[in-house]
């Protein structure tokens, strides 16, 4: 059996056997299983699933559950949104210029993802709204009103091929 070993933040060290691994994999899928069923797929008893699912939690591995919806079908319902990923490159990259456009950007909902990248532009945003209008209003919150900001590429997605949000997990 392998095992792997790993800290979380308060630095207390876990270890994750077969068992664990094949449970991340399986709450990666589909996180409202029972825990009847996730027990019954790896093989052991209900409360000792729990306590595993439970341990895996308090480590911080499982950070949040959530719903995932469809966009296209909500979009049927709401009205059409408008996805897009954008680049963005501030002018100044000191610490406290990154940390700033950093939070401003995970403080708008409609910004789904945020990543700080290297090289290249400073800024990876995955962004959904409602439609174009609220695009170019959260452009003028976001990008136009930060006198860093100094370049954006916006691309506008016009079909969704894949959409994931599994890490993969190399099971014993």
């Amino acid at each position: 059996m392998k095992y792997k070993f790993i800290f979380n933040e308060s630095m207390q060290q876990i270890s994750l056997d077969a068992t664990d691994l094949q449970l991340l994999n399986l709450l990666q899928t589909d996180a409202a299983q029972s825990n009847q069923s996730l027990a019954q797929q790896v093989h052991v008893s209900p409360p000792t699933c729990l306590r595993r699912v439970k341990r895996l939690h308090d480590a911080g591995l499982i950070e949040r559950q959530v719903a995932l919806l469809q966009p296209d079908r909500l979009a049927a319902l709401q009205g059409h949104g408008l996805s897009a990923i954008v680049e963005v490159a501030l002018d100044r990259q000191g610490a406290e210029w990154l940390d700033a456009f950093e939070a401003r950007a995970v403080a708008e909902d409609c910004v789904q993802q945020c990543w700080r990248v290297s090289p290249g532009p400073d800024f990876m945003l995955v962004v959904h709204t409602r439609d174009m209008p609220a695009y170019l209003a959260l452009s003028q919150r976001l990008f136009t009103g930060d006198a860093n900001v100094r370049n954006v590429k916006a691309f506008f997605a016009t079909r969704r091929a894949k959409f994931s949000t599994k890490i993969p997990i190399a099971l014993a």
